[in-house]
């Protein structure tokens, strides 16, 4: 997906200085895409659902960085990146999404300059961050965010953070490396994070290790397909009957696909735009990877529907689909993007252990 919109959303709300109004704009528009979500292309909806994120996400940077100014701490010092990582970096974030996000900024010529530099973006990341908040996206529960010292470097730090992670490839430091694979820049400079990736695909995969590792990271989610093709329901509770798409339809297939990229060198963040690049690459039939996009396009759909309730000012999703969701109409086509999922899951498997020995 790309952020389609994006241009004119930034010109509509390029005027607009006020947080609170910001935040009812995203409601209304959200409230908006909801309703008209059945009789439109999904891929229309999410498209614009993101330009809409994007767009809000950049616009609140943008005013961090005039209360920054104003509160006496003047311009960025240096050229910055503001990275999205997660579903905001892959463009594939669905009415609700917290915040996974990063800060890359340029070397100082000195270490005075560096401490200034640091002091100044941990400032801006508290600003943006609350900010972001207001509008309605909370702080990543896993802590990958700007306003945590670990994700908010400069580019040098940055470089030796990730031959850390190369280095030491414990099941922390891979996740942390798969997270990087999905970060593209919402604001700032689009030169500082290209120079990270130039770090990250230079030693990407060149030692088993590391490759064993991502893949064990890529197959945790299992598809929830049984063997004889039957759909693997929640068994209990309030969702018994229901499905978990998040956990057993989307992130495996955005897991897989990231995967088979990274291995390519193929640079794109989204899931759709990759499957098209290993397409391209020869990689993917083109019968597989128009199943691919069916499938994905069908998980997208889904999600969505899980996201699309508003409780106590919040836009929130459960993950999961409701029994009373999976129609006769739904559970065919969902059964057989599952066992495509499945498929690309054992066939990933079998070519890299066959590569770099199994696990």
């Amino acid at each position: 997906m790309s952020s389609g919109g994006m241009g004119a959303h930034e010109e509509r709300f390029s005027e607009i200085a006020d947080i609170g109004i910001l935040r009812s704009v995203r409601e209304k528009e959200q409230q908006r895409l909801s309703e008209t979500m059945p009789d439109r292309p999904i891929g229309e909806t999410a498209e614009a659902l993101n330009g809409l994120h994007d767009a809000l996400i950049a616009r609140a940077i943008s005013l961090a960085e005039r209360e920054m100014a104003r509160l006496g701490y003047g311009t960025p010092p240096v050229p910055y990146a503001y990275l999205l990582f997660g579903s905001g970096g892959r463009r594939e974030i669905t009415f609700s999404s917290d915040q996974d996000s990063g800060i890359v900024y340029a070397d100082a010529s000195s270490e005075a300059e560096n401490q200034a530099n640091a002091a100044y973006f941990a400032e801006f990341s508290r600003i943006a961050v609350n900010r972001l908040v207001q509008l309605g996206y909370p702080p990543c529960e896993g802590n990958v965010i700007a306003s945590n010292p670990s994700w908010r470097l400069s580019l040098r730090e940055w470089e030796e953070k990730i031959d850390g992670w190369f280095a030491e490839p414990s099941w922390e430091n891979v996740r942390y490396l798969l997270i990087l694979a999905d970060g593209r820049a919402i604001a700032g400079d689009q030169a500082l994070p290209r120079m990270l990736k130039d770090r990250f695909y230079t030693d990407v995969l060149q030692t088993p290790i590391i490759a064993r590792r991502m893949l064990e990271n890529t197959l945790r989610h299992k598809v929830l397909v049984g063997v004889f093709g039957q759909l693997l329901r929640e068994r209990y509770g309030e969702n018994a009957g229901g499905l978990d798409i998040k956990y057993g339809a989307y992130i495996p297939m955005v897991n897989v696909f990231r995967l088979m990229a990274v291995r390519a060198g193929i640079r794109e963040t989204g899931t759709l735009a990759r499957i098209g690049a290993l397409q391209e690459k020869g990689l993917l039939t083109p019968a597989e990877a128009q199943a691919a996009t069916d499938a994905f396009a069908l998980m997208v759909k889904l999600r969505l529907l899980t996201a699309a309730k508003y409780e106590d000012g919040q836009w929130i999703g459960s993950g999961k689909i409701a029994k009373e969701q999976l129609t006769d109409g739904l559970v065919q086509p969902l059964k057989r993007a599952l066992k495509f999922g499945k498929f690309m899951q054992r066939r990933l498997e079998r070519e890299m252990r066959d590569r770099y020995g199994s696990r």
